[in-house]
C-alpha cells in the first residue's frame, strides 16, 4: 500500500466502513468551532512509502486502531481499580465510582486473596484488607456487588494464581442475583506466566496452572461468550523495571503461549482468540508509550494471521486495558503525581486504549482516599470531554517521530521474540512466519511437554531465570541513570524544594481483619459440612482426570467452600511452586 492508488483505495474502504458504523452523538469540532475529519492521512493522489505498515483505522494490521470510527464510535471505558478493607467498604467505593462517571469496575484484592489464603490463615495476619478487598467465599462476593447488577457493568478482576476459584465465586454471586451468566461481560486476569516472570503470586507449578486456564478458556467459550477469561498483563512486568520494548515483547510472547494453549485444547481460534485481552502500563515517556501501543496491535495481528492462522478480524484484534504507571508516582511532592497521571493517561488514549484506569496521587503512600480517587477519575473525563482527543482516530498517525518509534519498538520486540524462541530450542526467528505456522500445525498435546514454539521458550526462560534477569538488568540501568542525574524525576533528584505539606492518607483499621475473620468463622459454622467436604472431594477427583474442573469447582463454591479450602485441596494434589534460587 505504498503507491497513491493503493492508499486512495484504502481510504475508500475506510470511508465505507465508517459510513456503516454507528457514531456517537458529539460535537466534533475544535474549541474554536473548526470542523475536524474523523481521520487524516496522506493527501489524495500522493505516495507514502511504507504506508502499508500504518494503514487506516479498522484495517489490518490495525496500527491505527481496531475501529474505523476511533473514539467517535465509542469512547474508552473509564474503569477505576478499587478495593480495600472488607466487601461492604469496597461496595460503597464502587457505587461512588459508578455515580461519578465510571463505566466499569476493576477489583483489587488483598494479599491473602491473591495468594489463595483465607483471612484466618496465620500467614494472612496483618494483611487482610490492606492492599485490596478481602474475599473468602461467595458470600463476600455477593456483598461486594450488592445493589450492582452484574449484567449491567463490565467487571475486571486483577488476580491470577487463584483466579479460577475467585471467578467461580463471581459466577455464583451473579446466579444469586438472578443474572443469566451467559450475559456477563468483563475480564479476568488469569495470566500465570507474568506471575512467574514478575509479580510472584502463584500457587502451583506451571502445568496445573495452565490446565486450569485451559479449562476456563473452554468454559467461557462455551457458556459465557462475551467474557474474557484472560487478560495478558504487561503492567506488572513494566512495574518490575522492564523497558517498554521488554514489556511489549514479554507480554505478547505470553499471549502467544496462551494461544498455543487454546490450540492444544482443540479450541477454534476464531472463537477463543477474541476472548483474550491485554493489560499494559502507560509510563511517563509520552511518545514512547504511544508507539508501544501502536506496535502492539500490529505485531499481534500479524502473528495471529501469519503464524496461528486466524482469518477473522476479531481474532486478529489486540484489545487492551491500560493503567497509568504506579511506579512513576513519588512520595515526594505527591501533587506532581496528578500531572504525571494526566500525561500517561493522554498517551494511553492517543495510543488507542479500549479502557483506562488512572492512578490516584496518594497511591505511593496508601490506598487512595475518596477525594484522590475522584481526581483520578475526573482526569479521564477531562480528557474525554474537553480536549478533543476523542474526535479523530489515531491523530498522531503519520508523525515522523511516532512512526519511527513504532517501527523501532517493533524491531526490538522481534529481537526479543527471537531470543525466546532460541531459549526454547527453536532454530526459527520471528520473521520465519511460514515455518512457525507449520510447527504450530504439527504441534499436538500438552503445551508444557510439547513442541509449541513460544510456550517452550517461555517455560524454559522462567525455569532458567532469564526473564527475571533481563528485567533486573533494565531496572538497574534505570536506577543508575537516576542516581547519576541522567534521568530526572521532579521532586526527587531535581527541583526538590516545596511548599506542600503532608497528605492526609487513608488507613485500613485492624478491626477490618478482626471482623472479617469472625464473619468467616460464623459462616463456616452455618454451612453443611458434609456438602462442603463432598464438593471439594469431587473437585479433587475431577482434577485427576482430563474432565473440565470448572463445574465441580462451582459446586464447591455454591456449598460456601472458602477460597483457602479450595486452593489448599488443589495444593495437596498438585503441590506448590518454589522459585529456584538465583545468584
Amino acid at each position: 500500500m505504498t503507491d497513491a492508488r493503493d492508499i486512495d483505495s484504502g481510504r475508500e474502504r475506510w470511508q465505507q466502513r465508517y459510513d456503516r458504523s454507528r457514531v456517537r452523538d458529539g460535537d466534533f469540532t475544535t474549541l474554536s468551532g473548526m470542523e475536524v475529519a474523523p481521520v487524516y492521512g496522506p493527501p489524495v493522489g500522493s505516495d507514502y512509502p511504507g504506508f502499508e505498515r500504518i494503514g487506516w483505522p479498522g484495517e489490518f494490521p490495525f496500527t491505527r486502531g481496531l475501529y474505523a470510527t476511533g473514539y467517535r464510535g465509542r469512547t474508552w471505558t473509564v474503569r477505576q481499580f478499587a478495593g480495600f478493607g472488607n466487601a461492604q467498604q469496597t461496595n460503597r467505593r464502587y457505587k461512588m465510582i459508578l455515580g461519578h462517571g465510571g463505566g466499569g469496575l476493576s477489583v483489587a484484592f488483598d494479599m491473602p486473596t491473591l495468594m489463595g489464603r483465607d483471612s484466618d490463615d496465620p500467614r494472612s495476619l496483618g494483611e487482610v484488607g490492606h492492599c485490596g478487598v478481602a474475599i473468602d467465599s461467595a458470600a463476600d462476593m455477593e456483598t461486594l456487588f450488592d445493589g450492582i447488577r452484574l449484567e449491567d457493568v463490565t467487571t475486571s478482576m486483577t488476580i491470577s494464581g487463584p483466579a479460577v476459584p475467585v471467578f467461580c465465586m463471581y459466577l455464583v454471586a451473579a446466579e444469586r442475583q438472578g443474572v443469566d451468566i451467559a450475559k456477563l461481560n468483563g475480564t479476568l486476569q488469569t495470566d500465570i506466566f507474568k506471575e512467574y516472570i514478575a509479580q510472584k503470586e502463584w500457587l502451583f507449578p506451571p502445568e496445573p496452572h495452565l490446565r486450569l486456564i485451559g479449562d476456563l478458556m473452554e468454559y467461557c467459550a462455551r457458556d459465557i461468550p462475551d467474557y474474557k477469561p484472560l487478560s495478558v498483563s504487561g503492567y506488572h512486568i513494566r512495574e518490575a523495571g522492564s523497558t517498554a520494548a521488554q514489556e511489549l515483547a514479554f507480554t505478547l510472547a505470553d499471549g502467544f503461549g496462551y494461544v498455543e494453549l487454546g490450540l492444544s485444547r482443540g479450541l477454534d481460534i476464531e472463537r477463543f482468540a477474541p476472548g483474550l485481552s491485554f493489560f499494559f502500563d502507560a509510563h511517563v515517556d509520552f511518545f514512547e508509550e504511544i508507539a508501544k501501543f501502536r506496535a502492539a496491535r500490529r505485531i499481534w495481528a500479524r502473528w495471529m494471521r501469519d503464524v496461528y492462522g486466524a482469518t477473522t478480524e476479531k481474532a486478529q484484534w489486540l484489545r487492551f486495558h491500560t493503567q497509568t504507571a504506579g511506579v512513576s508516582l513519588t512520595a515526594q511532592q505527591p501533587y506532581n503525581n496528578v500531572v504525571r497521571t494526566a500525561v500517561e493517561a493522554l498517551a494511553a488514549v492517543l495510543g488507542g486504549t479500549n479502557s483506562l484506569h488512572t492512578n490516584a496521587l496518594d497511591e505511593t503512600l496508601a490506598l487512595p482516599t475518596e477525594q484522590a480517587a475522584e481526581i483520578a477519575m475526573r482526569t479521564q473525563l477531562v480528557l474525554m470531554e474537553e480536549t478533543g482527543v476523542a474526535n479523530v482516530a489515531d491523530p498522531l498517525g503519520g508523525s515522523w517521530y511516532v512512526e519511527a518509534l513504532t517501527d523501532e519498538i517493533e524491531r526490538q520486540a522481534n529481537a526479543i521474540f527471537d531470543t525466546i524462541l532460541q531459549i526454547g530450542g527453536s532454530t526459527l526467528t520471528s520473521s520465519d512466519t511460514e515455518a512457525l505456522a507449520e510447527q504450530v500445525r504439527m504441534s499436538t498435546g500438552d503445551p508444557v511437554n510439547g513442541a509449541w514454539p513460544m510456550t517452550a521458550g517461555i517455560l524454559r526462560g522462567i525455569e532458567d531465570g532469564w526473564f527475571m534477569a533481563e528485567i533486573a538488568e533494565a531496572a538497574f540501568q534505570y536506577q543508575t541513570a537516576l542516581e547519576k542525574n541522567e534521568k530526572k524525576v521532579v521532586g526527587v533528584n531535581v527541583h526538590t524544594s516545596t511548599v506542600s505539606g503532608d497528605l492526609e492518607i487513608m488507613r485500613v483499621s485492624h478491626e477490618v481483619e478482626v471482623d472479617q475473620v469472625q464473619e468467616l468463622i460464623e459462616r463456616r459454622s452455618g454451612r453443611d459440612p458434609q456438602r462442603v467436604s463432598s464438593a471439594i472431594d469431587r473437585m479433587v477427583e475431577i482434577s485427576r482426570t482430563e474432565e473440565n474442573v470448572i463445574p465441580a469447582m462451582l459446586d464447591a463454591v455454591r456449598a460456601e467452600a472458602s477460597l483457602g479450602e479450595i486452593c489448599d485441596a488443589l495444593r495437596g494434589e498438585w503441590g506448590e511452586y518454589r522459585e529456584p534460587a538465583r545468584f
